[in-house]
């Protein structure tokens, strides 16, 4: 064989070699944790700042991102911006973790009962069927203004699929545990803590993950009712003034908070309860 031929060989076989390097790399980059929702976000923003110039969609119905940055962010001061969010977000928190306490024990004493729970789970039911923007005039009125009546607010909202959830996952615990508990004359705090919870904790991270953004949402319903800061707040004010790129700011940031309490919810469950995650396939 010629050093020509040797040639001719090695560059013909080079490109399918690159070919599948490069697949490879494509693959890997699909593949990285966060790059695709990233890249699937930019690209959905693209689209839509082109879609308002191509077709000329007026202001008042559809902003474009740039503009919803310049106006929304660029014309209102951070300090502005940073009350608003904290007075949601220090709502949503305290309905949340109120709602957790409360739910938490409410699920053990219906898991240990079943009179209870045939009596009081219609009750739940019918406390979630409500809508929660036609009650929330009522609370407000009974409670007065303040914080008191948002936090009940978000509390109601986000109590349901706690309690539901966490009973659930109480009552999957394998019956055959439960039987040697019980033979083994365990106290029945100790079945609980020991047994009925570590099986339950999917259920109720599941619960807690939900949970979290519909706070933000109460938060904000309660907000619209009766309230002086916040987030929905600023939304309801920019609205009745047609400031579509301000209230689109507004909605941008009750989402990011939305997505980075989720995340740390699931950041939680990763780092203190691993075992709990279903098995990566």
């Amino acid at each position: 064989m010629t050093s020509q031929d040797i040639s001719a060989t090695s560059s013909s076989s080079a490109p399918p070699e690159m070919g599948k390097s490069l697949a490879q790399m494509w693959r890997q980059a699909i593949e990285a944790p966060g790059l695709l929702p990233v890249g699937t976000f930019v690209s959905v923003i693209l689209l839509w700042e082109l879609a308002t110039i191509a077709f000329q969609i007026p202001t008042y119905m559809l902003p474009a991102p740039s503009r919803i940055i310049l106006s929304g962010f660029n014309e209102i001061d951070a300090w502005r911006w940073l009350e608003h969010v904290w007075a949601t977000l220090r709502v949503a928190l305290i309905g949340y973790f109120l709602s957790i306490a409360i739910s938490l024990p409410i699920a053990i004493i219906l898991t240990k009962s079943k009179t209870l729970s045939r009596a009081f789970y219609p009750i739940l039911v019918v406390i979630q069927s409500t809508p929660i923007v036609a009650v929330a005039p009522i609370i407000i009125v009974v409670l007065g203004s303040g914080d008191a009546p948002r936090i009940v607010i978000t509390c109601l909202i986000t109590f349901f699929p706690l309690v539901v959830s966490t009973a659930t996952g109480l009552m999957a615990t394998p019956p055959e545990l439960i039987e040697l508990s019980r033979s083994l004359r365990a106290p029945v705090w100790r079945e609980i803590t020991q047994i009925r919870l570590p099986y339950a904790v999917p259920y109720i991270f599941s619960a807690l993950k939900i949970s979290i953004t519909l706070a933000v949402i109460g938060a904000v319903v309660a907000e619209f009712v009766a309230a002086e800061k916040g987030i929905g707040y600023f939304i309801q004010f920019a609205t009745s003034f047609f400031k579509l790129p301000q209230a689109w700011a507004g909605l941008a940031l009750l989402v990011l908070m939305s997505l980075i309490l989720f995340q740390l919810v699931a950041l939680v469950q990763r780092v203190f309860f691993r075992w709990s995650l279903p098995e990566s396939r």
